[in-house]
């Protein structure tokens, strides 16, 4: 499975890691995912996301609810 968040569908990104002699090689920066489930009551059932921890920072703010539906309107579920 990916590594991408279920709701901001943030994803890997690619850069370079730079030595102290200053060579370049290819590395990969990695977005900050959690497994979490959470609870809707509109549907009485859970769900498990991987999600951002940005993401998460925005469900606790205004709901899962009104999150999956913010997401939705953006198109990214």
């Amino acid at each position: 499975m990916s590594r991408t968040c279920d709701l901001t569908k943030k994803k890997a990104l690619v850069g370079n890691k730079v030595s102290h002699s200053n060579s370049k090689t290819k590395r990969r920066f990695y977005p900050n995912l959690q497994t979490k489930r959470f609870y809707i009551p509109e549907e009485d059932s859970w769900i498990t996301l991987k999600v951002s921890t940005s993401a998460l920072k925005t469900i606790n703010k205004i709901g899962i609810s009104a999150a999956l539906d913010r997401y939705a309107k953006k198109g990214s579920i």
